[in-house]
């Protein structure tokens, strides 16, 4: 008798976990499984993440609630909502932070803008605005953008197009914006865009890490921190990654910190070379003027900071920060834009007309390099770009963690540490 009561009581079990499968399969796009969660459905949709991200916040309405293994701390509100998404990015912007979990994700990054918060971003913000509005820094940006252009893309387009052979455009893509923010950032030319496309090991060592970060995303922290410590799988390829791009940044550091100190001892002003005032560049002036202000003021500020400023490790997570943040923003903007276009003919057709309407050519006919002010005129290009970030921004989620408990213009309420996913693509 026994044996038939632990048997129906099993069949009871079974048919409750049935029912609550049913009942939740018809509420929620993603079936919520006993003890792993919703994350079986996540990682079946991870090559295609971004846009399934986007098909069920559209049929949840704008915002789910995703729960992950029991224990494991992957539970996160995802919300496209345009009032939320402005709510968390602006009017209740302090309440909303990258919180530890983040930064332990983005490990690789250190300390940098990317995984900074509070003051310290503040203070990363504030220091790459002056150095993009900073005159000598647009000009070394323009100089570098036409040599990159003429010397890089147009000799690997015209090589390709001599020989007949096809090309990956967004392979060009990627190798001429980390090409071009090498140059910003660090004062360095890889020379990843040249005619015969080599395989630069730097910038492969950022497309490792980046896949490693992402796989952290998508599985239990305990999972990937396992891997850490056996050294086998993702983790492995991001300590061998990491090798590598520590040590061609620090070398990049190094030499262009001897070069600021030969200028610096011949009595030199930094600022004087507009042909090289790159970030790092702007960096070690900046700390050289502070440096100057404590020991006129005698000024004890927060110890911490001023050492970090002081070590290279500051300038080595500034420089990894920007030159990942920089190289692929543009390129997938640049790859989805030309995609656009080329399915979309008519708007090929205005953007030509508006180019040969607004900008005069050569004497010969062939076409020049434009400034900034000249490029203000195409507006219509400017819509196609625009409206090219909207339907595949660069950046499609952003992660923020509640610091008090809070109630969203959408009417759903949330505890204190919830990790909200803020999806860009409205």
């Amino acid at each position: 008798m026994a044996i038939f009561d632990y048997i129906e009581i099993l069949m009871l079990l079974l048919y409750f976990l049935s029912l609550f499968h049913w009942s939740w399969k018809r509420i929620s796009p993603i079936t919520n499984w006993p003890i792993v969660g919703m994350l079986p459905g996540l990682l079946c949709k991870a090559p295609h993440i971004h846009e399934y991200a986007t098909q069920v916040l559209k049929q949840s309405g704008g915002t789910f609630k995703f729960k992950g293994p029991w224990f494991a701390n992957m539970d996160f509100l995802a919300t496209c909502d345009p009032m939320n998404v402005r709510y968390i990015s602006s009017k209740n912007f302090a309440n909303y932070r990258k919180g530890p979990e983040f930064k332990k994700v983005f490990e690789p990054f250190g300390d940098g803008v990317l995984t900074s918060d509070s003051d310290s971003w503040k203070s990363f913000r504030k220091l790459i605005h002056s150095l993009i509005k900073h005159r000598k820094f647009q000009l070394f940006q323009e100089r570098s953008m036409r040599q990159k252009v003429s010397q890089g893309l147009f000799a690997v387009l015209d090589h390709a197009s001599r020989l007949g052979t096809e090309m990956d455009l967004q392979d060009v893509f990627q190798r001429f914006t980390f090409d071009n923010t090498c140059l910003l950032v660090l004062g360095f030319d890889p020379n990843c865009l040249s005619v015969d496309l080599p395989e630069v090991a730097s910038r492969r060592a950022f497309d490792k890490v980046e896949e490693a970060v992402f796989y952290r995303h998508m599985v239990p922290e305990f999972i990937w921190r396992i891997q850490k410590w056996l050294n086998i799988g993702e983790e492995k390829k991001l300590r061998g990654a990491m090798e590598t791009l520590d040590c061609f940044l620090y070398q990049c550091i190094s030499l262009k910190q001897e070069e600021f100190r030969r200028r610096r001892d011949q009595m030199e002003q930094v600022e004087e070379k507009d042909e090289d005032f790159d970030l790092l560049t702007a960096c070690m002036a900046e700390k050289l003027e502070e440096e100057e202000e404590e020991e006129e003021k005698e000024i004890e500020g927060n110890l911490h900071m001023d050492a970090y400023k002081k070590s290279e490790r500051y300038l080595r997570d500034i420089a990894f920060n920007f030159t990942a943040a920089g190289k692929d923003t543009v390129n997938a903007a640049l790859t989805w834009l030309f995609w656009l276009i080329i399915t979309h003919p008519l708007v090929e057709k205005k953007i030509l007309e508006e180019i040969k309407e607004n900008l005069q050519a050569k004497e010969d006919g062939d076409w020049r390099f434009f400034n900034v002010e000249e490029l203000g005129k195409l507006v219509y290009l400017h819509a196609a770009i625009c409206e090219t970030l909207r339907l595949y921004p660069s950046v499609p989620f952003n992660q923020r963690v509640s610091i008090q408990p809070d109630t969203l213009p959408s009417g759903i309420r949330i505890d204190a540490n919830t990790k909200v996913m803020v999806s860009e693509k409205i």
